[in-house]
């Protein structure tokens, strides 16, 4: 006899577990479909948490072998643990998973280890024979790498960024197709290791969907770290033994031969072999489920969520849909702010930004106002050896509201959470530049970059 809930929802990655856990609080009887066996989803389990806990470690260990030296630390005999290493990662991953499924407990959501598949309005079907009967139904199916046409993964020589999280042996050349976050920050880590890396994008710049001024900065920031840029180029092909055919922007062939090759060209939503389209579910060409302003798709009662619906492909952004629609659910109003969502590259120095761009203004407003303070002026920055990069604020040209805020440097990650803040509340440069900052903090760039939209930043 088929199990009845007031809502099912497929997949436990950040926007799953986050709707079934907000719906559980609202009282609704949840279960939770999830066909790893260890819940999370991609992030937690080959994406988010283990790149950032090897960005770390791989950190320490650059630091350790060619950092140290400056602040009167001696030391010698630096050796890799590469295996240590990637066993710290996994057991962050472990205490990150289970702690997912103690919150399933605490909030007594149902959760089945299966495949799941939508086989009619309120009804999903589990590959272990079993049908969960729902009122409604959440989908949060996630994503999964785009795979080149002309270079399928093999997993071993061509591979995607789960396999990049796990090499057995540094590299001696990875080739990186796409200088986007995943490519520079995998792209990161195995140069901090030792490996020769060759970062290759059509773009002209790096993390091109960003401000124009942080791919430029990052690009020169990242070349004096080892990497190598081959930008503004076409790849022709990819040979099974890691052969690299690359046409220039000029028109120039180039060949780089890599012992691995890491496609990190983007991810598509996971959305095939769930009965979508058999159940009239209407997707894009790309296999993008189609929602309405309420997260429902064309078939009342099943709703979708995350990286399998329209908007960036970021772990925070599903996490709040899936809040959204667990009150929409509820009868309350659900909302999230897409002009507020932060973006993080988890390189060093890091890359964050919120709300437009700086050609996004513009293009919208005609003129602007911009401010920047670089983090060579900053006190704090300097006193922890961090002084690259920049803080940079874009406002409005009449109204002074904050249109904008892109910084790279060290730990921007957490700054930019306060650029969010004012943004969501539409504050202005002067609101900005009249917040006490703490002294001395790397916060207090952003104070100065609000100060420089009316010209009158005090340490620059």
């Amino acid at each position: 006899m088929a199990e009845h809930f007031d809502v099912v929802v497929i997949g436990s990655g950040p926007a799953g577990y986050v709707c079934a856990i907000r719906a559980a609080q609202l009282g609704m009887n949840v279960a939770l479909v999830e066909k790893r066996e260890t819940l999370g989803g991609t992030c937690l389990n080959v994406g988010c948490i283990p790149s950032k806990a090897m960005l770390e470690s791989s950190h320490h260990y650059h630091r350790a072998a060619h950092g140290l030296g400056a602040h009167g630390v001696k030391v010698k005999g630096v050796e890799l643990d590469l295996p240590t290493m990637l066993g710290r990662k996994d057991s962050v991953v472990k205490q990150l998973t289970g702690g997912i499924g103690m919150l399933m407990k605490k909030n007594k959501v149902t959760v089945k280890n299966a495949w799941g598949s939508v086989k009619s309005a309120g009804v999903v079907a589990l590959d272990n024979g079993e049908e969960l009967q729902a009122k409604n139904i959440v989908i949060a199916a996630g994503s999964v790498p785009v795979e080149l046409p002309f270079a399928k993964f093999d997993h071993k020589v061509v591979v995607d960024s789960t396999d990049a999280l796990a090499f057995d042996k540094v590299p001696q050349h990875l080739v990186v197709i796409g200088a986007g976050v995943i490519g520079l920050e995998m792209g990161s880590v195995w140069q901090r290791l030792g490996a020769k890396v060759t970062v290759v994008d059509i773009a002209d710049r790096p993390v091109a969907i960003m401000d124009a001024d942080l791919g430029i900065e990052a690009k020169k920031l990242f070349e004096k770290q080892g990497l190598e840029f081959v930008l503004g180029a076409k790849v022709q092909a990819i040979s099974a033994t890691g052969d690299v055919s690359i046409e220039t922007a000029d028109g120039k062939k180039l060949e780089l031969k890599g012992d691995k090759v890491l496609v990190a060209v983007g991810r598509r939503a996971a959305t095939q072999g769930m009965g979508l389209a058999e159940a009239g579910i209407k997707l894009t060409e790309r296999g993008v489920i189609e929602i309405d302003a309420h997260y429902q798709t064309n078939i009342p009662g099943i709703y979708a969520i995350g990286d399998c619906v329209p908007g960036p492909m970021l772990a925070h952004k599903g996490e709040e849909e899936g809040v959204a629609v667990a009150e929409y659910l509820a009868g309350q109003k659900g909302h999230v702010n897409y002009d507020a969502i932060p973006w993080v590259v988890y390189t060093h120095p890091e890359i964050a930004g919120a709300g437009m761009t700086e050609a996004e203004a513009v293009a919208k407003f005609g003129e602007v106002k911009v401010g920047k303070f670089k983090f060579v002026a900053n006190g704090r920055a300097l006193a922890v050896d961090e002084g690259q990069g920049f803080v940079k604020v874009i406002a409005h040209k009449d109204t002074d509201e904050l249109l904008g805020v892109h910084m790279i440097g060290h730990n921007v990650s957490e700054m930019i959470a306060e650029a969010a803040v004012l943004l969501e509340f539409k504050a202005s440069a002067e609101d900005l530049a009249r917040c006490v900052h703490a002294h001395p903090t790397m916060s207090e760039a952003f104070k100065e970059a609000g100060l420089a939209v009316h010209g009158r930043a005090i340490h620059s």
